[in-house]
Order: C-alpha cells, then sequence, then structure tokens
C-alpha cells in the first residue's frame, strides 16, 4: 500500500509562484515521504505493489536506523515532508508507536496507512490520535462488501473499513479514503465517491493503476477511458466537501485547466466556493514526492523501482537533492517522446512510473495519456528526423561503432 498524501495533488503549505516556483521549492525537499516500513501484512490484495508477505523481511531497517532516517527527514529545508508511514501493513511493527512518537518529538507531521485487517481496532485508532497522527488513509476500491473484499482478499475488510473511519471520526482523526482504480471498478467511481462523502474524509486519493508488483495481472483503463473518468472527477470535485488527489495520473491537472477554459468560453461560472485546476498542484515522481522501502532505498514512488541509493549508506537528503535520477525526474525538458515537447509539461510531465513500466525510460512519454495537440506529432517527427540527420552528417570514428 503506498499513500501521498497531497502526492501528486498539492499540499497544505504548497508553493506559490507558479508551476516554475514549485519546481525550484520541490528541488529543496519534497513535501511528502511515504515509506514503507514493512512488506508483512495479513492481506492478499490483488492490486499489491509491495508483493506484501505474511512476514516481515529480516533486512527491514531496525529501530534505531529508522530512528535516523527520521532525523535526515526533519533535516530537510526550507520545510520537511509530510511523513506517511506505509507498508505492508505498518501496525504490524512492535516499533510503529515509538516511530511515530519520535517523529512528533522532531517536529514532523506523521500520517499512517493501516491495512484494513480485523486488528484495525477502535483501541487502536484511539491509540493513533493520541500519538499526534495528522491524518490514516483507509482503502475502499468497491461499493459493497463482495467487491472490495474480492479486491483486497479478504472477507469482511470492507467492515473493517466502516467501523474504522466511524471510530476515527468519533475520536476526531481526519481520514483519507484511497482507491484504486482499475477497468475492473471504474464503474463504481460515483458510488465510491458517495461513500467517501457519508464518511466524512477529508481527501479521495485515486490511485492510477501502474502494472508493478501484483497490480501486473490486473486490466488498467484505456487512456480514452482514463481521460472520460478524470473529467468525471473533476466536476464531482468541484461540488464535494473532499479534495481529490489523483497518482499517476499528473495529465489530471491539464483536464482541469480544459474543463475550465471550456466553461469560460460557454460562460458558465465556477462556484467560487469550489476548488479550481490551480488548486490541483504539481507534485510528481521524485518532484516533490520521494519513497523509502522497507530496507532504506529510496525511490522516487513506490511504482518506480529504480533506487537513487540506501539510507545506511547516504543521506536522504542527499540523495533526493542531488542524485542524477532525481534531478533528471525534476527537468520537464529532458523528457523524451511526446511529453517532452507537450506544451503542459511543467504543469504535468506524465507519469514517470508508468512511463518506465511500459518502456524502461523513466523519462519517455506517459502511455497512458491520450493528449496529442494539433501540429506536436509532426514536430516530434521533425526533431527525430533532426537528430538522425545529425548522427549520419557525424564522421566515422576509426574502428567503426
Amino acid at each position: 500500500m503506498e499513500m501521498g498524501i497531497g502526492h501528486a495533488g498539492g499540499h497544505p503549505h504548497r508553493a506559490g509562484g507558479g508551476p516554475r516556483a514549485m519546481r525550484r521549492a520541490y528541488a529543496e525537499a519534497p513535501v511528502v515521504l511515504t515509506w514503507e516500513l514493512t512488506q508483512a501484512c495479513p492481506l492478499k490484495c490483488v492490486h499489491c505493489r509491495a508483493e506484501a508477505q505474511p512476514f516481515a523481511h529480516p533486512d527491514e531497517l531496525t529501530t534505531a536506523e529508522a530512528f535516523e532516517v527520521l532525523r535526515q527527514v526533519a533535516a530537510f529545508t526550507p520545510r520537511p515532508p509530510v511523513v506517511v508511514l506505509s507498508g505492508g501493513d505498518p501496525m504490524v511493527r512492535p516499533d510503529v508507536f515509538e516511530l511515530l512518537d519520535h517523529g512528533r518529538e522532531l517536529g514532523l507531521h506523521m500520517a499512517v496507512t493501516p491495512a484494513p485487517a480485523p486488528s484495525l481496532t477502535d483501541e487502536l485508532i484511539g491509540r493513533l490520535k493520541d500519538a499526534g497522527v495528522v491524518r490514516m488513509a483507509l482503502s475502499l476500491d468497491g461499493c459493497s462488501s463482495a467487491d472490495h473484499d474480492a479486491f483486497r482478499g479478504q472477507p469482511g475488510s470492507f467492515d473493517v473499513v466502516m467501523r474504522a473511519a466511524e471510530a476515527a471520526r468519533r475520536v476526531g482523526l481526519p481520514i483519507q479514503i484511497n482507491t484504486t482504480v482499475t477497468s475492473g471498478n471504474a464503474g463504481d467511481m460515483a458510488c465510491i465517491a458517495d461513500l467517501v462523502e457519508s464518511l466524512g474524509a477529508v481527501a479521495w486519493e485515486l490511485f492510477f493503476l501502474v502494472p508493478v508488483g501484483r497490480g501486473s495481472v490486473l486490466q488498467p483503463l484505456g487512456p480514452r477511458e482514463t481521460e472520460a473518468l478524470l473529467r468525471w472527477i473533476y466536476r464531482r470535485q468541484r461540488r464535494a466537501s473532499f479534495k481529490v488527489v489523483t497518482v499517476e495520473a499528473p495529465f489530471y491537472r491539464r483536464v482541469g485547466r480544459e474543463i475550465e477554459a471550456e466553461d469560460r468560453n460557454s460562460g458558465r461560472l465556477p462556484d467560487p466556493a469550489g476548488p479550481t485546476a490551480a488548486d490541483l498542484g504539481s507534485t510528481g515522481d521524485g518532484n516533490g514526492f520521494v519513497f523509502i522501502s522497507h530496507t532504506g532505498e529510496v525511490f522516487p514512488s513506490g511504482f518506480l523501482a529504480l533506487s537513487a541509493g540506501n539510507v545506511r549508506e547516504r543521506s536522504l537528503v542527499e540523495l533526493y537533492r542531488d542524485s542524477d535520477l532525481f534531478r533528471s525526474l525534476r527537468d520537464p525538458e529532458a523528457l523524451h517522446g511526446k511529453c517532452g515537447i507537450c506544451p503542459f509539461r511543467f504543469v504535468c510531465g506524465g507519469s514517470r512510473a508508468r512511463a518506465f513500466a511500459a518502456s524502461g525510460d523513466p523519462l519517455g512519454e506517459d502511455p497512458f495519456c491520450p493528449y496529442e495537440p494539433p501540429g506536436v506529432r509532426v514536430s516530434l517527427e521533425a526533431r527525430v528526423g533532426r537528430r538522425v540527420q545529425s548522427r549520419s552528417a557525424a564522421p566515422v570514428r576509426a574502428g567503426g561503432m
């Protein structure tokens, strides 16, 4: 399981000044850090990125090492990121409350994504509130217990989510709902949105499937279907009591801008109290977001399996700021293919994880985005042609290639 409070969708302390200013701020520090504390989890979710197991990995970071990671997180300036303890099920780690306490002592905002298992009791939720947790994420992938429980591989999981949401409401612990979007449940999004509203969630985070881990056997939506769903989601968000965050669908920001332009052209005025496209934020894989694995590997996200290094060997701050991988992901001019010449690359940039999963190139074009404005393909072909012509005109070195 992965959660990013605001990943690819903004942050309570979102930088101002437009995409370039936000990119400069993200070069210094992420706004969200998701930490896979463990792979251990009692569930067998069909989409699981982490391929969670019943038992912990023997090389998990120790408590002392985890404390050091939290100190490194606190060293980020100008503002440390929100720390999301994830997994697997982070609650199966015996030291999870020690980590929450230490993070709070360091002044960090700590959030958790407990698995919707029977161990998520009212008492445990009360302890999370007392520990100073700023938000708890609950996963909901279907409208009914039958659909959700089949997705999660655990009978009774839907009922656990419902009870946990009510328990959180009673103790005043804010919740968000996480939903993985596939071709199998896309038709349930309207019903799930209504459930999110009824549960009093402050945010609905939609994870658009990237074929990694167990999720590689699931069928994602096609590009056109994804675009249509995002357009519906944007209009639903404008009348919702919760914020919508998309993960691995950064073209949601383009969709929002297009809808606003359509509304202006038709004379339709937006709700002055509702969100706008500018509120959708601009974080992405390695660009405002960072992921730490259970063994300390540092990735741009949990869906992009390219490591910049390990926190056991190098500071997290250095890896995020200075590694070639992260620096390239923060540079829209470094993108390849259609994404590299798209006029929306500064506000979108495409899913780097999906590009990598599809082509092995984390800077390649996002195959899920159907956007192709007039002239873009011609420009791309011209750019490729210039490269070919340049190479053919270059002198051949002695000895051949």
